[in-house]
């Protein structure tokens, strides 16, 4: 697999995933209690981003989405990622991080943050062209 059309760029970053903590959160265990579990788990993260953003609590979903991004970056960066290239939404553990890009992005809309609005909704194209589409910003 090459990246999105560039012959010549980086390949896909595919991450491993943390079955664990998927496993625990399609068997309903409270994200927190995932998160708690498994901190370095995108997806708990994710989960509890969306979860605050849902219930109007913008500043809490901005900590929790900065949170699995910042542990995004670290696994990507363990499995060879340096800093572009794509990071395919198909790729289902690949999800974690990008679903929390998406919700850092809603929130800093949210509360007029336009430059890091900007920063996530350019990470997300650069990750993937159909990432933001996927996960509704843009």
């Amino acid at each position: 697999m090459t990246s999105f059309g560039d012959l010549l760029g980086p390949q896909p970053t595919l991450l491993p995933g943390d079955d664990e903590a998927e496993s625990a959160l399609l068997n309903h265990t409270a994200p927190e209690e995932v998160a708690a579990a498994h901190p370095t788990a995108s997806i708990a993260w994710a989960y509890l981003a969306e979860a605050a953003l849902s219930d109007g609590r913008t500043i809490t979903a901005y900590a929790y989405a900065r949170t699995g991004y910042h542990r995004g970056l670290d696994q990507l960066r363990r499995n060879g990622w340096k800093g572009f290239g794509p990071v395919p939404y198909s790729h289902e553990p690949n999800r974690g991080f990008l679903r929390c890009v998406a919700v850092l992005a809603r929130a800093a809309q949210s509360i007029g943050e336009t430059d890091e609005f900007a920063r996530c909704l350019d990470l997300l194209e650069d990750c993937d062209p159909r990432a933001a589409d996927e996960l509704g910003v843009g």
